[in-house]
């Protein structure tokens, strides 16, 4: 059964007892103040729907159609909350070169982003957006007692979390809501507070919030929030000056084991890397039916004809061709590959994951701004060709103009390369390090490791390969110190030249918004900006 069906806007039909024949405009994103709304607030419609709408700002950027926003920008699918996950964490760096100069993109591509920003200013105001309509549901079902009301309530806390992980990594110094939908009064904390935040409400959710191992499809589980956690630990150097590698070893192994058994040579991977990024990709995400290979932790569902949006799978997909291809019956013109991210695949041609890239009559620089044909290598990773058997093989049935290919938000591949790199920081077992970085090395078709390739750049460039594209890069190339200060990475058109210069410390955060500091004066900026 193609459970992707009965995929409404932020949830499945039958997990939130809507019927099927519900429509998209259903579901209002905008934050529900319980005090102006006719609505029985305590009726279980209202709040299934606004526990949909937690989900739905995810993915979505309005309830009438991709094609508009319920935020005032110029662009309506650039103000999708997982699109502008990708221009901050992807074209800021190495492995994403953005063609065209519009709506401040150009200035992310080149790593001189101001507080003028307009790509910085909506992804603020849409993860607040998100933080306002988790609190709203959280107060309206403040002291419920039913089961499901409280299930639902555990999600939506996991939710809030989620968003302000990326606010923690990202811009670091912000107001911390968590009562008030509209986030009247709250305070602006330190990023070490924000972090302390952070492992506080993740522990609790994760080791006292009775989440589900398995949950309904399109939810999130036990395994992607406790992934989640590992992840800040992963980054506490970074976030907090602490080193957590104990604790997030110990998180990685809690998943791990959970897993172990099926999929991939037991490691519980998905048999083969293209299946995960496919358009029948359901069975690998939480819920999805493929217990065995549940290698996505956390994802968001997209389907080509009930669930469409210009962000997610099909901005992923469209903005990478410049013809129908895959599957697609669109293409933008408007994404290739970062020169040294094709450069780290080009010594391996066998690796497959990079095997539907577009290489031929392409060089790997990327030229100059506004022509697709000198950007660099087409870097096709989401497709809608689609599995039909176990083989390895991909096949293309049908064509749309959206990608039905869920999009992952972290991976068990994910979780085995953070092991590894606790035990590069002493942490951990060697046999399980090795053997978690060569499950995801062999999947490629690539050789075994041993002890003394478990270098930090070696992995850095691992980490790259195997996550290209998937919102990790700029988080990594920062913990490693490889994004500023004396060590950094040079790429082109980083720091605005064609070749590439170095660049100041500041940009280890983004600034504040000009908009937000104007409305909230209280507000202190980042250093570095105004």
């Amino acid at each position: 059964m193609n459970i992707k069906k009965y995929l409404m806007l932020g949830g499945v039909a039958l997990s939130l007892g809507l019927s099927t024949a519900s429509c998209i405009g259903d579901l209002d994103l905008e934050p529900i103040d319980p005090s102006q709304t006719s609505a029985d607030t305590s009726s279980m419609e209202f709040i299934q729907n606004s526990f949909a709408q937690c989900y739905a700002n995810l993915g979505f950027c309005s309830t009438t159609g991709p094609g508009e926003s319920n935020l005032s920008v110029p662009d309506a699918g650039a103000s999708v909350y997982v699109r502008l996950l990708f221009a901050l964490n992807e074209m800021t760096t190495d492995e994403a070169f953005w063609i065209w100069k519009d709506n401040g993109l150009d200035d992310l591509v080149c790593t001189s982003y101001g507080s003028a920003n307009l790509q910085v200013l909506t992804a603020y105001q849409r993860f607040y957006q998100h933080v306002a309509t988790c609190n709203t549901f959280l107060e309206v079902t403040e002291g419920m007692a039913d089961p499901e009301v409280l299930a639902m309530r555990t999600e939506v806390r996991a939710l809030r979390a989620f968003t302000y992980y990326w606010l923690c990594d990202m811009f670091g110094n912000v107001t911390l809501s968590i009562s008030k939908p509209d986030g009247e009064g709250s305070p602006q904390v330190s990023r070490a507070e924000l972090y302390n935040w952070l492992e506080g409400e993740l522990t609790d959710l994760v080791d006292n919030g009775n989440l589900p191992q398995v949950p309904v499809y399109g939810r999130v589980g036990i395994d992607g929030v406790e992934a989640l956690l590992a992840r800040l630990y992963l980054n506490a150097p970074v976030y907090a000056g602490v080193e957590a590698w104990d604790k997030c070893l110990t998180r990685c192994n809690n998943i791990i084991n959970r897993h172990k058994g099926g999929g991939y040579q037991g490691s519980g991977l998905a048999q083969h890397y293209i299946y995960l990024f496919c358009g029948n990709n359901e069975e690998y995400m939480p819920g999805g039916g493929n217990v065995a290979e549940n290698e996505i932790l956390w994802g968001v569902p997209f389907d080509a004809i009930k669930a469409q949006s210009y962000g997610g799978s099909s901005f992923m997909l469209l903005a990478s061709l410049s013809e129908g291809m895959y599957g697609s019956l669109e293409s933008w013109s408007c994404l290739t590959a970062g020169k040294l991210l094709s450069e780290r695949f080009e010594p391996n041609p066998e690796d497959k994951r990079w095997q539907f890239w577009i290489r031929d009559g392409k060089e790997t620089d990327n030229v100059a701004f506004g022509t697709f044909s000198t950007a660099g290598y087409q870097a096709i990773k989401w497709t809608n060709l689609v599995k039909e058997d176990n083989s390895g093989n991909l096949v293309l049935r049908d064509s749309y103009s959206f990608c039905n290919s869920d999009l992952a938000l972290i991976r068990l591949a994910d979780v085995y390369l953070m092991r590894t790199e606790c035990f590069m920081h002493g942490v951990g077992d060697q046999t399980e390090a090795l053997a978690g970085i060569n499950y995801v090395r062999n999947r490629a078709g690539l050789g075994s490791w041993g002890l003394a390739d478990l270098t930090f750049d070696n992995l850095l460039d691992e980490r790259s390969r195997e996550l290209y594209y998937e919102c990790t890069r700029r988080s990594d190339l920062i913990r490693y110190d490889r994004f500023t200060g004396p060590n950094q990475m040079v790429w082109p058109w980083k720091g605005y030249t064609a070749e590439g210069t170095t660049i100041g410390s500041q940009y280890n955060l983004l600034p504040i918004p000009a908009n937000i500091i104007a409305a909230q004066p209280d507000l202190k900026q980042n250093p570095g900006f105004n």
